[in-house]
């Protein structure tokens, strides 16, 4: 298995610094670089890669440390240096905790996990077992078979790093399944969740009293014809077959904890004045009073917030579409992902969002017809959808069963209402009618639901309003 480890420290790692903590690996060790020479390697004598070693990062964003590993961290801004060990070499966890603790000690810094700092001492030249490297030199994906790339991870919160971003990429431009492997305990961050898509692939979880199990759905898994699948059994004595789902993942104690999470699409023009963002921070300010943290193109979010910045990003990656990931404060967890695409629409936002909010806090559900109107009449909003679900108040993706959503509210924008013939949208078969938004003339409308998380029939008046819409 792998082993990540970062140094953070309030003075950025110069060359020598980097140099040293490469070094302190032993001097028979050859550095190489890849990534466009954003990722340095810790080379074998056969040129095999041990350590990869990302470019250090500013951080400008408090409690990213701590949302990602629970780490102290310095006062902001401070720099972020992380090195991966690679799978195989016997020495190479060692070697990643020897560069993270002299980087760190020539900066002033701190080593995470804490035992990194104790990997100060140089590592014997002689015996070093090295495994094949991934194809491509892959720094991220520890196992590759012709149906998957497989991801070892040990880390507590498993997040859409710029390695692991990397790894999906190459997972799908091979037509592979990534399935990332972590440890009992550990969690996913809501980008990594969205970003698995179906079978084959998974998010691994290794469990004392199963082996493993889907960290998603439960089922218990086994490595079998190339990759992580699920197990199949006979079940009773007629001998259908079933999977089984892992005691662990079945272990659900409802803390009151809640979640809001909205999902909405904007389509703006595409001309050189539009500036993006502007309809998810309407969103932030109106639920918690203030705007967001930060954001940036993977975890952790290291820049603060600026819709411009976001927007020059998007447009110097056009046509090519755009992700970013946005955070709150450590005060009200808070976390989106946005996604940018160019079409013949125009620019399109699509944004998951959520809240979190504690056993005796109060989502504010009585400002959404506002919210909603807000987006309607001035970012030009397509649909939203808006749910409450029983869930972490930290926004972490456990691997053990999670209520679903119940939907709050439903909306459709101004454009969409007009499209639909013979007024379906204002008559629906629903015993509450949706409220107007904005003008009369050009109403976006708002559906609400009862959005009690313990009832989760509001589904069935969502299906239905859904089939009135398409005319079914």
């Amino acid at each position: 298995m792998t082993k990540d480890v970062i140094a953070l420290s309030p003075r950025m790692p110069d060359a020598w610094s980097v140099l040293a903590g490469l070094l302190s690996g032993g001097p028979d060790k050859l550095v190489d670089t890849t990534g466009e020479g954003a990722v340095v390697q810790l080379c074998d004598a056969q040129g095999r890669p041990l350590v990869a070693v990302e470019a250090p990062m500013l951080i400008q964003v408090p409690g990213e440390a701590a949302r990602l590993f629970g780490a102290a961290e310095p006062p902001v801004p401070f720099w972020w240096t992380e090195a991966r060990a690679t799978t195989g070499v016997t020495e190479a966890e060692r070697l990643a905790g020897t560069f993270a603790a002299r980087v760190a000690a020539l900066t002033g810094g701190t080593a995470w996990p804490p035992e990194a700092a104790l990997s100060v001492a140089v590592v014997p030249s002689e015996g070093v077992g090295v495994a094949p490297a991934p194809a491509a030199a892959q720094p991220a994906v520890d196992v590759l078979t012709d149906k998957v790339a497989v991801v070892i991870t040990d880390r507590p919160v498993v997040a859409m790093t710029a390695w692991l971003a990397d790894a999906f990429r190459a997972a799908a431009a091979s037509e592979r399944g990534l399935q990332i492997v972590s440890p009992a305990g550990s969690t996913l961050t809501p980008a990594v969740r969205d970003a698995l898509p179906g079978s084959p692939s998974r998010w691994v979880v290794r469990d004392e009293r199963d082996g493993y199990y889907d960290g998603r759905s439960g089922a218990v898994l086994r490595w079998q014809e190339g990759m992580f699948a699920p197990v199949v059994e006979p079940d009773g004595a007629e001998g259908d077959l079933r999977t089984p789902v892992a005691v662990s993942f079945r272990e659900f104690d409802d803390t009151g904890e809640r979640q809001l999470a909205l999902s909405f699409r904007t389509i703006h023009a595409a001309d050189d004045r539009l500036v993006l963002g502007g309809a998810l921070e309407a969103v932030w300010r109106g639920l918690t009073g203030e705007a967001p943290a930060g954001w940036s193109t993977a975890e952790p979010a290291n820049l603060p917030w600026s819709p411009q910045k976001l927007t020059d990003v998007a447009h110097a990656r056009s046509p090519e579409p755009s992700w970013f990931v946005v955070v709150g404060t450590p005060s009200r967890p808070g976390l989106a992902g946005v996604r940018v695409t160019r079409t013949k629409a125009g620019v399109e936002e699509d944004v998951t969002l959520a809240f979190g909010y504690g056993a005796h806090e109060e989502a504010p559900l009585d400002v959404l017809p506002r919210l909603a109107e807000t987006l309607a009449t001035r970012h030009r909003l397509c649909s939203m959808l808006v749910q409450l679900r029983k869930a972490r108040r930290d926004l972490a993706v456990p691997a053990r069963f999670e209520g679903p959503g119940v939907p709050v509210a439903f909306v459709l924008g101004s454009d969409e209402v007009r499209a639909m013939p013979d007024g379906r949208a204002r008559r629906t078969p629903l015993s509450v009618q949706p409220v107007t938004l904005g003008p009369q003339a050009r109403p976006a409308l708002y559906y609400p639901f009862p959005g009690d998380p313990s009832d989760l029939s509001g589904w069935g008046d969502f299906e239905r309003l859904v089939r009135h819409l398409k005319g079914e």
